[in-house]
Order: C-alpha cells, then sequence, then structure tokens
C-alpha cells in the first residue's frame, strides 16, 4: 500500500499515515480553510485561558501570540502553503505555529479537535448570520423605497393566477417586507442558539485540566445580554451538536423560499403578457438565437437557487439522522452544505435588492389591468349586503350579472339599471358607483388591508423600521 509521512494528527497508535488515496479521500483543507481567523482567534482565546490556569508560562503565550498573528498576516497576504496531508485547518494552522515556537506544541492542551470545529463554526455562523440580517434588511428597504415611489399604483392582485381584486402595487410589495421580518425574527433566534461556546468539552468528555470555560467564552463573546458567559452543558452534545447548523440552513431555505416568490412575481410582471414593470438591463440577459429577447436571468436564478438551499437543508438532516453519540467523521460534511448554503442565499439577497433598485413600473399597462370593472365584483356582493341580501345569495346575483356581461359583450359596469334589477330587485340607481376604483380602495379601511390610508399606515411604518 501506497503510504506517505504521518500527519500530525496521527498518533504513535499508527506505525505510518494512510494511504494517498485515503489522505485525498479524507482531507478537508480545501474547503474549511476558510474557517482559518475562526480558528485562530479560538487558540488565542484557548492560549491565554491555558495561561491562567498555569500550563503555558507567559513567556509561552507570547511567543503563540507573536506565532499566531504571524499566521494571520501570512494567510490574509496569500502566502500560506496549506498541506493537504495535514487534512484540515486546525492541524494546518497548529503544524505552522509548531515550526515557529516549540510552545505550539501546547497549544492544544485539554482541546480536541471536536470542540475545536464546533468552535470554529459557531464563531463562523454567528459572523455570517449578522452579515445576512444586514443583508435582509437592504432588501426589505428596497421593497419599502419601491412602494413608496409607487404608492399611487393600483394593480391586480391574483389568486390561481387569476384576477380577483384591486390592491396597491405597494400594498403587493409590502407582503414581502412582512415575510422578511419574519425570515429576520427566525434568524435573530437562530443567532441566540448559536452563540454558546463549546470549547472544554475536549473530545467528548472534557478535561482532567483546570481549565475556565468561562473565561474563554468571554473572550470570544459567547455572552447573553447582560454580560455573562453562555458555555455549552453537557460535553457529549456539544462536540456532536449541529443543530445551530440546521436551523440555519432551515432558516435560509424559507428565506429562499420567499425570494423565490419574490422573483416568480418579477419574471411575470416583466413578461410581454402583464408588461407592469421593466428589469433594468443589468440583471437580463438576451437569447444566443433570438435578438428581440430580455430574459430575466437574475430572477430566474434567485428562483432556482432557492432548491439548492431546500437541498443543502435535507442534505444537512439525511447526515445527522442515523449518527451515534458522540462525534463522527460524517459531521466534516455538514461544513460545504453550510458554507454554500450561506454564499448563496447572501447572494440571492443582495442581487434581488439591487434589482429591485433598478426597477421601473409601467404605470400604464398597470392602470389598464386595474381598470377591469369584475376586480369589483365582490364589492358589488357587498353592496347587496349592505342592502339586506345574505351574502350567499348576493354571491350568486353578481356571479350571474358576470355571465350576463360575457352574453352581451359589455363590461360589467355598464350593464344598465333594468339590466342588474333582471338579476336582482334590490340594486338601486347607485350600483355602479361602486366601480369607482378609488372610491373602493378608500372603503377597504380594515387593519392590513390594500385600502388608502391603511397602505399610506403601513407604508409609513415600514419607512421608519427600516430607515
Amino acid at each position: 500500500m501506497n503510504k506517505q509521512t504521518s500527519p500530525v494528527s496521527r498518533s504513535g497508535r499508527f506505525a505510518g499515515g494512510p494511504a494517498a488515496a485515503v489522505a485525498q479521500f479524507t482531507e478537508s483543507i480545501s474547503f474549511d480553510r476558510r474557517l482559518w481567523r475562526q480558528d485562530i482567534a479560538g487558540s488565542e482565546a484557548h492560549a491565554q485561558m491555558l495561561c491562567q490556569a498555569g500550563c503555558l508560562t507567559r513567556r509561552e503565550l507570547q511567543a503563540i501570540r507573536r506565532g499566531l498573528a504571524a499566521i494571520r498576516r501570512e494567510i490574509a497576504a496569500g502566502k500560506f502553503r496549506w498541506q493537504p496531508e495535514l487534512e484540515d485547518v486546525h492541524m494546518n494552522l497548529e503544524a505552522a505555529l509548531t515550526r515557529r515556537t516549540p510552545a505550539g506544541a501546547k497549544l492544544h492542551t485539554g482541546r480536541s479537535r471536536n470542540d475545536q470545529v464546533a468552535l470554529d463554526l459557531r464563531l463562523w455562523l454567528r459572523e455570517q448570520i449578522a452579515a445576512l440580517a444586514g443583508e435582509i434588511r437592504q432588501l426589505q428597504r428596497a421593497l419599502v423605497r419601491l412602494a413608496q415611489r409607487e404608492r399611487t399604483v393600483v394593480i391586480p392582485g391574483y389568486t390561481h393566477l387569476q384576477r380577483a381584486q384591486p390592491v396597491y402595487l405597494a400594498h403587493h410589495l409590502l407582503a414581502y417586507v412582512e415575510m422578511l421580518a419574519r425570515d429576520a425574527q427566525r434568524l435573530q433566534e437562530c443567532q441566540a442558539r448559536t452563540n454558546v461556546c463549546p470549547l472544554g468539552s475536549g473530545a467528548l468528555a472534557g478535561t482532567t485540566l483546570p481549565l475556565n470555560r468561562e473565561r474563554v467564552a468571554k473572550l470570544l463573546g459567547f455572552v447573553d445580554a447582560r454580560g455573562r458567559p453562555r458555555v455549552t452543558q453537557n460535553s457529549m452534545d456539544a462536540v456532536s451538536d449541529r443543530d445551530f447548523a440546521v436551523e440555519f440552513c432551515s432558516v435560509a431555505a424559507l428565506l429562499g423560499v420567499h425570494l423565490s416568490r419574490l422573483a416568480e412575481d418579477l419574471i411575470l410582471w416583466s413578461s410581454r403578457e402583464f408588461n407592469f414593470i421593466r428589469i433594468a438591463d443589468a440583471f437580463t440577459t438576451g437569447s444566443s438565437l433570438m435578438p428581440q429577447k430580455k430574459n430575466p436571468d437574475v430572477a430566474e436564478l434567485i428562483r432556482g437557487k432557492s432548491g439548492r438551499l431546500i437541498g443543502n437543508l435535507v442534505a444537512l438532516l439525511t447526515l445527522l439522522k442515523g449518527l451515534p453519540m458522540t462525534y463522527n467523521r460524517d459531521l466534516q460534511e455538514d461544513k460545504e452544505r453550510l458554507f454554500d448554503t450561506t454564499d448563496t442565499v447572501r447572494a440571492a439577497a443582495r442581487l434581488c435588492a439591487a434589482m429591485l433598485a433598478h426597477t421601473q413600473v409601467n404605470r400604464p399597462a398597470c392602470r389598464a389591468a386595474a381598470s377591469d370593472p369584475t376586480l369589483l365584483a365582490t364589492d358589488l356582493a357587498d353592496y347587496l349586503v349592505r342592502r339586506g341580501l345574505p351574502f350567499r345569495k348576493a354571491h350568486h346575483a353578481v356571479g350571474a350579472l358576470v355571465a350576463l356581461a360575457e352574453r352581451l359583450g359589455k363590461p360589467l359596469d355598464q350593464l344598465s339599471l333594468a339590466e342588474l334589477r333582471s338579476v336582482e330587485q334590490k340594486f338601486g340607481a347607485d350600483a355602479r358607483e361602486v366601480f369607482d376604483l378609488p372610491r373602493a380602495l378608500a372603503r377597504r379601511s380594515l387593519t392590513g388591508t390594500p385600502g388608502t390610508r391603511e397602505v399610506a399606515r403601513q407604508l409609513a411604518r415600514w419607512r421608519k423600521l427600516t430607515g
């Protein structure tokens, strides 16, 4: 069997290193190197605590700090040589530190790669959650700005992709702002469960050395709102727990679904059949064959990548479902799924916000679509209800009027009083006032509805909340 030099991670238990094919199959440095900043930060805090615990001298601590600082500069400058034979980011950094100072061999005291990687992932994800929260706010802000700019525009609201009732475009856009607010809330809750320090759990059973877990937690910012350290309470759970990663991927997948629904609306609205909006050229592409085409590719990819986010979530759940306590090498497979989810959802949110900022509304087309009198058929039924007719009878009567208008080739609002009364005698001379669109929208006064004053209130609220 073709063998190579034994890596640092191989103890005296082994006569040699793994086969070359095994080393290639098991390495994770090709993707987990992106955790280097977090790994160094964790090592700095751990070293400081080891010194306080009497496991390192002050001189050794200073040497470790200098070595880690040099490694940080080297990586940032793109000069660090990553060695696949050392498997992962942890062993690469430890080996590089040990080459610089003998004290580096003491850094792993009381620590395992099991609690080390759990720490790195939590530190990394904590940063990503904060960044994604900011991007969600930017997307909300873009939606609110577009809604405010086009606050007088009315469009048909749809059910089953059929014209249903008139709504302000602003009301439609603010529906997504509400969705994103729930996403942000879920993200905040995920952040709280991620922000717990696992270091000190060791491989699975802690250590007999006098470590100060709470000190490390404080140094790394794992604290509650009152500044009290937050550390994991069960060492076996701490090294095997990936709930925080699954929870983030779940939040991201649902956010992706919301982005996908928004993208679908933009795709439909930008089609010739709707023609409600024009997406800027920068966010569209052409056809290799048909020169007239302007395709909403960015919106389509946002819609498509939601499936990728869902797939990553399912992959993580499947990875975890059969694992026995505690750490198993299977968990190495969590990082690529988590990294991909983070990169994908953040890019989708950023691009969606940028696309909305450069989207123009075709007001004449919106006006023409909203002028369809059948959109106010329910209002006509409500008119009859106010005159004492039970709603089911009113509903049936208006349905009959719609059918009559179709037979006569007339718009619904052009039926004569006699024609209205041929179906229901409760219609009065004022019945056709129902079809006055501004009045119809003004009549909607319930909280959360697309009424004129209510939409103005919603806009004011979200302008304040999003800045």
